[in-house]
């Protein structure tokens, strides 16, 4: 097995960020990707357009050139993908880690494919592969899904989409102006006020004038084949239905966390443990960056500020080989 100085577990933008960063740095390292490069944008909307302007989602100070301020996710994929073949960076695409262990003062990395053996980790997984599940008789239903993709499947079907973030509020536009007939239902009593700025006032003035229908204060109770039943404050309704977006956020593994020895914070943020000046964590050697460091608080972290953790892990790993010689 070949030894490296920094194995990186995720090929999204901050763990890109980190490979670009040990590089520069002369550190023997691999990036270790379950999927695609940047995995989790290319499984983003189609036509979602980010919150953030190009420069914000710039690493390395590499040039984002994007046709609006905003730029969209194809060209993200373009950017993100350019980098790391331009700088044929050492990645490892749709390989798995399935164990990491420590052994003396090593770690061991198994995947899918290999193994491999470093003397630091980073984890730069993000939050994109756990879905928050909502808990309700027909959730497994093949028509509910808690990732969104495309508005025209849902063209001319009876649409419900569960959620009030930017991801509900964009799929339940989206998908009625392809011919969608629109139902949202919102759990608390207004649509999120972290909705991006231009989007909030179009749902707003959609619900209004009847185009989408909305259920504040409400909840799905239940899912069935042509039906859901929706708890609201004027009792429970039971509406037509042929297909459920579920879009209620996402989680961070924390079962593949607390394998790894990561200490999480026992209330309901599950905060992991980790020194907010060198990003390493309670075992030594093992690195967080990126979004995964906000725990549940998902909206904490994003790319434009947390690109900075990549410096901060490789120059404190460089301190340290530095204090070996």
């Amino acid at each position: 097995m070949k030894h490296f100085d920094v194995i990186i577990i995720g090929g999204g933008p901050i763990g890109i960020a980190c490979g670009l960063e040990a590089k520069k740095n002369g550190l023997s390292y691999a990036i270790l990707e379950k999927g695609p490069i940047v995995n989790s944008l290319f499984n983003y909307p189609i036509n979602m357009q980010f919150f953030s302007s190009s420069e914000k989602l710039e690493i390395d100070q590499i040039p984002f050139i994007s046709k609006e301020a905003k730029p969209k996710r194809n060209e993200a994929l373009e950017y993100y993908r350019r980098i790391v073949t331009s700088n044929d960076l050492n990645m490892h695409l749709f390989e798995k880690v399935e164990k990491v262990s420590k052994v003396e003062q090593e770690f061991q990395i198994n995947t899918s494919i290999n193994n491999y053996i470093a003397s630091n980790v980073i984890v730069a997984t993000g939050f994109y592969d756990l879905p928050n599940k909502i808990n309700v008789p027909g959730e497994d239903l093949p028509k509910v899904s808690h990732y969104y993709k495309d508005p025209h499947f849902y063209a001319s079907q009876k649409l419900a989409v569960i959620g009030a973030s930017n991801s509900a509020i964009d799929a339940a536009l989206e998908c009625y102006r392809k011919g969608s007939d629109v139902t949202l239902i919102i759990r608390g009593p207004e649509v999120g006020q972290r909705v991006k700025y231009w989007v909030r006032p179009d749902i707003i003035n959609r619900i209004k004038e009847g185009s989408i229908t909305a259920y504040y204060n409400s909840e799905v109770t239940s899912i069935l084949e042509k039906e859901i039943t929706i708890k609201t404050p004027e009792g429970e309704k039971t509406i037509a239905n042929d297909f459920v977006l579920a879009l209620t956020g996402y989680m961070p593994n924390f079962e593949f966390l607390e394998a790894l020895g990561i200490e999480l914070s026992k209330d309901e943020k599950r905060l992991p443990n980790y020194d907010q000046e060198t990003m390493e964590t309670n075992i030594e050697g093992l690195y967080l960056a990126g979004v995964i460091c906000g725990g549940m608080e998902t909206h904490k972290w994003f790319i434009e500020n947390s690109r900075i953790h990549a410096p901060m892990i490789i120059n404190h790993i460089l301190d340290k080989n530095s204090e070996k010689v």
